[in-house]
């Protein structure tokens, strides 16, 4: 691990000061970024550790019936917050069936919007990787692509997004407060993370010395509560990340759908979430022909990098219409022994 200053910083404003010095990273849970440092992948010259830092560690109900998740807020807390999970069961799912009960006790929820990808190229310094180094190149493509996107990528780069977190929250519409050297500002969680493009080294939105304060489910998200469901498809059931994932959640009247929410975790650099797959699922009957057309839907335009992960479009497009039809059947009332596993659904 290469030499590095560090700052325990005590207010927002120290910490923001502290990280406009060059090779500054901010340190909250550190369970992605440590492992990068000792890896040799990430080697900032400056820690800045936003552990103490007041106000950030709140889970609130907002007068408009939102609710806002502090930065801080470890991710073992909110998902066992009985509010929460009932209130947002789906996000609560998500979280449990991510990591280990170790490292959700020690991850944040800001924390996890930042994790870096699980591309093996990128964890070894010996390939190229245009997100280490810029116009170095992509070691993956042509290479062992099992785990890489089909929606999203680029020349540059095919890598994917592992947050389980973060797909409920974009089907939840969820925004991103952030705090920086020029003040406060607020961006949907749908436009925080970067697609690769011709920049894959850009992974979010936020600029130099910004970081994340809070997350806010607005108070259209609760209307879900029922009829939600995250489901995850992994090569094992316990600490693995994402193969493919879905979060799908549905409102119900009259035996048709009001309205739907659909995302999609494991196929691009960010949750993916299609307005046309949502828009699909509104005034049907929820029928396994709705759940498929709308699966089709949300994989438009899907294209595999390479043979070895042409088989996860039509996995993503069977898991997100399993996620519907579980959503429809309505939340269990006590959360599966296996979150999101598609062994342990209820």
């Amino acid at each position: 691990m290469n030499l590095f200053e560090y700052t325990r910083a005590t207010s927002l404003g120290e910490a923001v000061a502290a990280a406009q010095k060059p090779g500054a990273a901010y340190l909250a849970g550190g369970t992605n970024l440590l492992d990068l440092m000792k890896g040799g992948i990430a080697a900032p010259a400056h820690l800045v550790d936003i552990t103490r830092l007041p106000g950030l560690s709140a889970i609130e109900r907002l007068p408009d019936g939102g609710t806002r998740i502090g930065a801080l807020v470890r991710n073992s807390d909110l998902a066992n917050d009985p509010d929460f999970a009932e209130t947002y069961p789906m996000v609560a799912e998500a979280l449990l069936s991510g990591a280990s009960a170790q490292l959700r006790n020690a991850a944040t929820a800001g924390g996890n919007l930042l994790q870096r990808t699980r591309c093996e190229y990128f964890y070894d310094p010996a390939s190229p990787c245009n997100k280490r180094a810029p116009g170095a190149g992509c070691a993956a493509i042509g290479a062992a692509t099992r785990i890489h996107a089909v929606q999203g990528w680029s020349e540059h780069c095919i890598a994917t997004n592992p947050s389980d977190f973060c797909v409920p929250l974009a089907a939840l519409s969820a925004i991103v407060e952030i705090a920086g050297p020029q003040g406060s500002r607020t961006v949907p969680l749908t436009a925080f993370h970067c697609l690769p493009g011709a920049q894959p080294e850009r992974e979010t939105a936020l600029g130099a010395g910004e970081l994340i304060t809070a997350l806010v489910l607005p108070p259209e998200a609760a209307a879900f509560a029922r009829n939600a469901r995250y489901l995850k498809v992994r090569d094992r059931t316990s600490y693995a990340f994402a193969v493919v994932s879905a979060a799908a959640a549905l409102t119900l009247d009259a035996g048709r759908i009001v309205e739907g929410r659909l995302a999609l975790g494991g196929i691009a650099l960010k949750p993916w979430r299609v307005a046309e797959a949502e828009a699909a699922l509104a005034g049907r009957r929820p029928t396994p022909e709705t759940y498929a057309a709308a699966a089709r839907l949300a994989l438009a335009g899907a294209e595999p990098t390479g043979a070895a992960n042409a088989f996860k479009v039509e996995l993503a497009r069977r898991v997100a219409a399993r996620a519907l039809a579980l959503a429809a059947a309505g939340t269990p009332a006590r959360m599966p022994a296996l979150p999101a596993s598609p062994f342990g659904l209820a």
